[in-house]
């Protein structure tokens, strides 16, 4: 993708940053975001349909990108209201801008609509959200494949990238543990998953949208795992192994902290990029390595 003009809506989580850094090289860039942690993002909130309609249409965008959302499964419990404004009702916003502009709209879904029925999950099976946040992204997702003229939806799993400054995330929860001098860390052992480097993550759909394929995508890592198994790596990379051990524990430890209901396994299988030949991403061990080098070691 090469000289066009991109509108990023939500563009200052660890994904915007993914995108920025691989979008930018060859095409103009608008990022907005309500937080501005960094120098090229500026203030948009796109709960406001009339703020959001207007500043995408006078950009004159070929592409809208709408990569924001509420993340946090707890707070999306407690606040229910503003968690559907910011992830559902936003997600309409940007439908109608698109389809306005007559340009194609990215939305990023999860892996978390699913219920854990099953050890894997492709494409084509039907999501059971359990909570407020999988609902939440859940209903966009439909709203998009129902009334978006051209879309591409993508389907994360569990995040990682953005370094210390925005990653959120397992990962650098489990690195700030072991910098803080910590020695036993207590990993569930019944949650399984599936890792999504976010700079893959960006170079994937720009090869999506290169081969003019759209529709509905799983778009994560290769190989499954769990957190126990990525903590592992983890303590493996950083050459800690001789001073940091792991408890196993149930997600029972963290009930009281994490209370929101989580599904036991949400692993994807990127059967569609698989079956169509634009699987790019990465086995989920070589990407981890590669982040924590960049940004940890």
């Amino acid at each position: 993708m090469k000289n066009k003009k991109i509108y990023l809506a939500g563009s200052g989580g660890m994904l915007g940053q993914a995108f920025y850094e691989i979008f930018r090289q060859d095409n103009e860039l608008k990022l907005t975001d309500i937080d501005i942690n960094a120098d090229w993002l500026s203030y948009l909130d796109f709960r406001s349909r009339e703020e959001y309609f207007k500043d995408v249409v006078d950009f004159k965008p070929d592409y809208l990108f709408h990569l924001g959302a509420h993340t946090n499964l707890e707070y999306c419990e407690v606040n229910v209201d503003d968690s559907y404004i910011t992830n559902s009702l936003s997600v309409e916003y940007a439908v109608e801008i698109a389809n306005y502009l007559k340009i194609p709209l990215l939305y990023i879904s999860t892996a978390g609509i699913f219920d854990g029925s099953k050890d894997t999950f492709d494409d084509w099976d039907t999501p059971n959200p359990l909570g407020v946040y999988a609902r939440s992204k859940y209903i966009a997702e439909i709203y998009v494949a129902q009334n978006a003229n051209r879309y591409l939806t993508c389907r994360a799993g569990w995040m990682m990238g953005g370094g210390p400054l925005k990653d959120k995330k397992f990962i650098n929860k489990i690195i700030s543990q072991i910098n803080s001098g910590q020695k036993h860390l207590k990993i569930v052992n019944d949650r399984d998953g599936t890792p999504t480097y976010t700079i893959d993550f960006a170079k994937n759909v720009m090869h999506i949208m290169d081969s003019d394929t759209w529709g509905l995508f799983n778009l994560v890592c290769s190989g499954q795992t769990s957190r126990m198994e990525v903590a592992e790596e983890i303590i493996k990379i950083l050459g800690v192994q001789d001073s940091v051990s792991i408890e196993v524990v149930s997600s029972e430890h963290f009930k009281s902290e994490y209370f929101a209901a989580r599904p036991t396994s949400e692993r994807l299988i990127n059967r569609r990029l698989d079956l169509l030949g634009l699987n790019k991403m990465r086995d989920w061990k070589v990407a981890l390595n590669e982040y924590l080098q960049n940004s940890y070691i």
